[in-house]
């Protein structure tokens, strides 16, 4: 396994911590044995205010609530998980084992405006819940067409007099 220290891009850079954030991701998912545990992602509709929903589902047979961990941190979404010893020990009578009760870090780059909602373990299937919420810079806002008079021009900072504002009938000088 090839591991690249990124410690550097983090304290020389203002500003490009998501790029970084980015490399390290695109460096983890190239490291082999990263199809356990299998997973589904999927796009669940529009959100009431104007965002979307997403849900992550994780197999996760054999493993309790407790076994396993969700973590969401600066854009980066962590499901993990941990069988204790002596569980794997109980079944020593097994003469075939098919499901596989491995320890796995799982990792899924979030957007900046993507939060994690809710997590839920039902018949082997972890499902994280994930809403997009659309910042209201973003969001298209109608603008108001009025008439009459143009609003008052904003006079300079620290002036309350008019007419310390320029003449508009006298050319400007460069």
């Amino acid at each position: 396994m090839n591991a690249f220290d990124l410690a550097p891009l983090f304290r020389s850079g203002v500003g490009f911590d998501r790029l970084a954030r980015l490399a390290e991701t695109a460096s983890r998912l190239a490291e082999p044995n990263n199809s356990y545990p299998p997973y589904n992602i999927e796009h669940l509709g529009p959100t009431e205010d104007g965002g979307d929903a997403y849900g992550i589902t994780v197999a996760v047979a054999g493993f309790a609530p407790e076994d396993i961990t969700v973590e969401a941190e600066s854009g980066l979404l962590t499901v993990s998980g941990h069988k204790a010893q002596d569980t794997r020990q109980e079944s020593a009578r097994l003469l075939h084992r098919g499901i596989a009760l491995r320890d796995f870090v799982r990792r899924f780059q979030l957007a900046d405006t993507v939060t994690v909602t809710s997590a839920t373990l039902r018949d082997g299937l972890l499902t994280v819940a994930l809403k997009r919420e659309v910042p209201e810079q973003a969001k298209p806002r109608r603008i108001d067409i009025t008439t009459g008079r143009p609003t008052a021009p904003m006079m300079p900072q620290g002036s309350s007099d008019p007419s310390a504002l320029p003449d508009p009938s006298l050319p400007h000088a460069a």
